[in-house]
């Protein structure tokens, strides 16, 4: 797979202006990015801009602190994909997983997975609150419930993504599942050593830089 097919180019801040989220899309467009993620907020607009491109819409559903109701959250996820996004990005409960309610963690990524249908469903762990036997249930738990792929991280939280709990991840989860790195991820060097610990997906605001890190240049 190229570099370029690996990259979610992300913008999630509170105050991305317009000029910034058309300035997203233009970079998807041109470097060939797998999607564009975004805020809710953003998805048609997003969905407008990629429609006649190979670049995917993904959105985040219940962030950053996945501290919604579960129906709160389907709402959501409903109302991203009529507006037309192809991949959901949902914020794990980390309270739940915490206290040992491992049915209703479980539970609530069934109920988006079955919402999400064919579209990628990936579940943000927030790896830097999780001990690794943590990181690992959260993981075997998005697994059993048929998410589509595990994330370590909001990018809002203490850290983000880190090689060892990417190669954590990826233990855990087996070949056939996929593993975002996201948080933290701005140059081609981490990105490669996220890659080569096995994320199968990069999220990253500084995907333009990665790519120039590696020597890559606009198709």
């Amino acid at each position: 797979m190229k570099l370029n097919e690996y990259i979610d180019h992300t913008a999630l801040a509170a105050n991305a202006t317009d000029e910034e989220l058309q300035q997203l899309y233009e970079e998807a467009r041109s470097y060939g990015f797998k999607s564009v993620c975004v805020e809710p907020s953003r998805v048609a607009e997003a969905h407008g801009a990629l429609s006649d491109s190979e670049v995917l819409v993904c959105t985040v559903i219940g962030f950053p602190l996945g501290q919604n109701t579960t129906e709160v959250k389907v709402f959501e996820a409903k109302n991203a994909i009529e507006n037309g996004a192809d991949e959901l990005d949902m914020v794990l409960n980390v309270a739940d997983l915490q206290a040992g309610r491992n049915d209703r963690v479980r539970n609530e990524i069934k109920k988006l997975k079955e919402v999400a249908g064919d579209r990628i469903l990936k579940v943000i762990l927030e790896i830097s609150f999780l001990s690794d036997e943590e990181i690992r249930r959260a993981s075997l738990l998005a697994k059993e419930a048929g998410a589509d792929f595990v994330k370590t991280s909001t990018g809002f939280s203490e850290h983000g993504a880190t090689v060892e709990a990417v190669a954590l991840m990826r233990e855990t989860v087996g070949p056939e599942m996929g593993v975002k790195a996201s948080g933290g991820i701005r140059d081609y060097a981490t990105a490669k050593a996220m890659i080569e610990a096995g994320a199968s997906r990069i999220g990253a605001s500084k995907s333009v830089a990665i790519m120039e890190g590696a020597g890559e240049v606009r198709s």
